[in-house]
């Protein structure tokens, strides 16, 4: 240890032996600093400089004991008031003649004040965050989509979207402008950066985006996904009409004496949030294609629409800007294709629904599925037409390309449900799975807006079709049926009288059997549509009990006087009238426990 050494050092003892009085060991480091040799000045120039390095390592010594600025305002102020002094030496136009061991000593001075500031600015940003109130921002949410927010400007998201508290921002512009002139703003900026892109990462994990790979999305549950799916949307619209506009707003304020620095900070600090955001959107839109994805990455794909016009203008002006909006851009590309094999995918669903059959003919799971997939697709109907093909179809002119590609849907369905109708080995029964499906069809699109894509002519067309089908399930059914109720080989002389008891008795005994079955199997078929079913029993009724009460009236009174006529004239019209009632009700009926009381 050499002389200059040890007086360092017993001067230093001297002071820890004293107690730490302030103004004692203020002094004292003066005075001991004359002999450090980092300190040393030129005699020539050594005032003004030893003035600021007096005041710098002052405030250093204070600052390390309390190292929180905005505890201690008053030592902020003179440090800031010294590193000023420091500046005009050092980049003083015309600076004083001084040696290079000087000039060293300033600039060595320099550094520490620098990086002093540097410590500060990162501590002041991490100390005065403002949480995010993610409730609040989900609030603003449903408007903002709606358009209501579509003129909010930068400066007006403070009180929504205030990202730091607003007294820390007059002591880090304090801080840059300083960094600034000095040269020193690539550290400025880098510290900045450092803190402000990590906030605004938290900030995005705050209303529930997750930084995934694309290898975790695809292992992702559909259910899951779905949620972040959704999630992923809001967040979006929060990021591009609060976060980054907050982000930038603040970032203006604080770089305010330099615009171009102002833009590349905010820049750098928003392009990990935003690839953030993109890269959960290309692993969604590279997924494998399924029909019930489709909701969701249309809303993506309009979110992310909308996302790119606000990106727009923040980054416009920005040199970065440019990579950001490609980015954008390819993403939503791909979005775009994805919107395009899914749709396909549901339309390949449709047609290749394995063949099976319901009970009682009910409307099938993949009627009603179908129907309520398009009916959701009608909401989307401007982007579709934006996405999708136009039809090849001759007769498709004037539709719009959602349209057609439904109309196409709905008759891939109808090819399905014809194939799924022969799973029935009873004609009747395929003709009333037939109506309900149709009807719940032409139902679906004539209350809703679909019936503007489809128009009225194919309404008709498919009520007319349901009442073809009404027609061939009263062939199928009673034709046979009411057969046993001619007059066939009755009568060979055109008189009823003269007719063989025997062969009116196995008229009889025939339509009875025939009559159970029907009513057994029939009961248990489902017409859900109150109206439908009401015609379908009318129109039996119609059928059957004239007929039905014909015969009794003509070949009946031949029995009445024999033994057993109870056994063959089972049922009064009246008595069949009723029964009829209970057809389509979807659980099986007895005749041993009629529903409705039949006469003695």
């Amino acid at each position: 240890m050499d002389g200059e050494d040890r007086v360092v050092a017993t001067a230093h003892h001297i002071l820890k032996t004293l107690g730490p009085t302030t103004d004692l060991t203020n002094d004292m480091l003066s005075i001991l600093s004359t002999f450090d040799h980092r300190r040393r000045f030129s005699s020539s120039i050594s005032s003004p400089l030893d003035a600021t390095e007096s005041t710098i390592l002052r405030c250093e010594d204070t600052i390390s004991r309390d190292p929180h600025w905005e505890d201690s305002p008053s030592s902020a102020s003179h440090y800031l008031s010294a590193v000023d002094h420091l500046l005009d030496l050092t980049l003083s136009s015309s600076p004083p003649s001084a040696d290079p061991e000087t000039l060293d000593r300033a600039d060595t001075l320099l550094q520490t004040a620098m990086s002093r500031l540097e410590d500060e600015l990162r501590l002041i940003l991490l100390r005065n965050a403002v949480p995010l109130d993610a409730d609040l921002l989900y609030r603003r949410i449903p408007s903002a989509a709606a358009g209501h927010d579509d003129n909010v400007e930068i400066g007006d998201c403070d009180g929504v979207s205030e990202l730091l508290r607003s007294d820390a921002v007059d002591c880090l512009r304090e801080i840059v402008d300083r960094m600034v002139r000095a040269g020193y703003e690539k550290e400025c900026s880098q510290a900045y950066v450092g803190v402000r892109r990590d906030a605004l990462d938290e900030c995005l994990s705050t209303v529930g985006v997750e930084r995934l790979s694309i290898e975790d999305v695809q292992k992702i549950e559909w259910k899951d996904l779905d949620d972040k799916m959704k999630k992923w949307c809001q967040s979006i619209k929060i990021a591009v009409r609060f976060l980054f506009p907050g982000e930038r707003h603040l970032t203006n304020q604080i770089f305010r004496s330099s615009s171009p620095i102002a833009e590349i900070c905010f820049a750098e600090t928003a392009k990990c949030s935003v690839m953030k955001l993109l890269n959960f959107a290309e692993a969604v839109s590279i997924g494998r294609p399924a029909s019930e994805k489709l909701f969701r990455i249309l809303d993506m794909y309009e979110s992310l629409t909308g996302a790119i016009a606000e990106l727009e203008n923040l980054f416009s002006d920005i040199e970065l800007g440019e990579f950001i909006f490609g980015e954008a851009r390819v993403i939503l590309a791909a979005l775009r294709e994805a919107v395009k094999c899914t749709f396909a995918e549901f339309e390949s669903a449709v047609r290749r629904e394995p063949q099976r059959a319901v009970q009682g003919g009910e409307i099938h799971p993949l009627t009603r599925y179908v129907m309520n997939y398009i009916k959701l697709l009608v909401d989307y109907s401007n982007t579709l037409n934006s996405l999708l093909d136009d039809c090849q179809d001759n007769n498709s002119d004037g539709i719009t390309p959602i349209g057609c590609r439904l109309v196409l849907i709905i008759s891939y369905l109808e090819s399905n449900l014809n194939e799924k109708s022969k799973l029935y080995e009873d004609g009747g029964l395929q003709y009333v799975f037939l109506m309900n499906n149709i009807l719940y069809i032409v139902k679906k699109i004539k209350d809703s807006e679909l019936r503007s894509l489809f128009g009225d002519q194919w309404v008709r067309k498919h009520r007319g079709q349901v009442r073809q089908y009404s027609t061939s399930y009263l062939r199928a059914s009673w034709t046979g049926l009411l057969s046993c109720l001619k007059d066939d080989g009755l009568s060979s002389s055109g008189s009823s009288r003269s007719a063989s008891k025997m062969m009116i008795k196995e008229r009889f005994k025939k339509f009875n059997l025939g009559f159970e079955e029907i009513y057994r199997n029939q009961t248990g078929w489902k017409v859900s549509d109150p109206q439908l079913r009401e015609e379908l029993q009318l129109s039996v009724s119609e059928k059957v009990i004239p007929a039905y009460r014909s015969f009794v009236g003509r070949f009946g009174i031949q029995l009445e006087s024999g033994r057993n006529a109870g056994k063959y004239v089972k049922y009064s019209p009246e008595d069949m009238e009723n029964l009829l009632l209970d057809l389509f009700e979807g659980s099986p009926g007895s005749l041993n426990h009629p529903r409705r009381k039949l006469s003695a």
